[in-house]
């Protein structure tokens, strides 16, 4: 039977280096449940080394691995796999493109934490910075590794792929748009109508415990899980989106 699930898949941690350092996996999962989510994904910047301290923590919450990255373009891409491990085959791919500065923590405090919040180390490579790949070839690297590719806050100038190309290439197969919680549906209809061919997600892009939840999107699935949501994305045998 199907049902209703209330789902933001677009959440940073203390990793990113924009984000507030107490992004760590118990507020935002005890955030998580106060705004009624049951489904989130961990999107750090080019980076998904802080999903497993929310492995033994996520009790009755289903947390997706995932990360934020930034193509050559600067253009964000929003990156979701059914496993850690396609997640992290993906992320070396991505850590290979990517500087190490060892004084990294002079300008962000980019934190891997354990579970408790605790400290593990400091990533020392540039998490913000964009990789060597093009967008046509991050979305390619995404699909390789079994993952999800969303153009991420496409009503945005900053990093968004319309703001920053003037429009979405024919020839990138992304997956969904993410629109931000800045513009609702119906202006999103109006601004936006073009694009209706792909699916359309809602997400917080939470960088501070705060704005979690502060958009979402409801899925109607059959359990939550990531093949439940690329079914609905698909809109596969009832499975599909939402929109409040």
């Amino acid at each position: 039977m199907l049902r209703p699930y209330r789902v933001d898949l677009h959440i940073h941690t203390c990793l990113s280096p924009c984000a507030d350092i107490d992004m760590t996996p118990k507020r935002i999962l005890s955030r998580a449940q106060e705004r009624d989510l049951q489904i989130i994904a961990v999107t750090d910047h080019n980076s998904v080394e802080n999903f497993p301290a929310f492995l033994d923590l996520a009790d009755g919450i289903t947390v997706l691995p995932g990360m934020e990255i930034n193509t050559a373009e600067e253009v964000h891409v929003l990156a979701l796999f059914p496993t850690y491990e396609q997640a992290l085959q993906a992320q070396k791919v991505v850590y290979d493109d990517l500087p190490v500065q060892k004084n990294s923590r002079m300008t962000f405090e980019q934190m891997v934490v354990n579970a408790q919040g605790q400290l593990v180390h400091f990533q020392d490579r540039h998490l913000i910075d964009p990789i060597k790949k093009d967008l046509k070839e991050t979305v390619e690297l995404i699909h390789y590794h079994g993952g999800l590719a969303i153009a991420s806050h496409i009503d945005r100038d900053l990093y968004g792929i319309i703001g920053t190309l003037g429009r979405i290439p024919e020839d990138v197969a992304f997956d969904a748009l993410e629109i931000s919680y800045q513009t609702p549906p119906e202006e999103a209809k109006k601004l936006f109508n073009i694009y209706r061919h792909l699916p359309w997600l809602w997400s917080s892009d939470a960088h501070q415990i705060s704005q979690i939840g502060r958009s979402s999107t409801a899925m109607l699935l059959k359990e939550p899980s990531f093949e439940e949501i690329t079914r609905a994305l698909k809109g596969e045998n009832g499975r599909k989106i939402v929109l409040d």
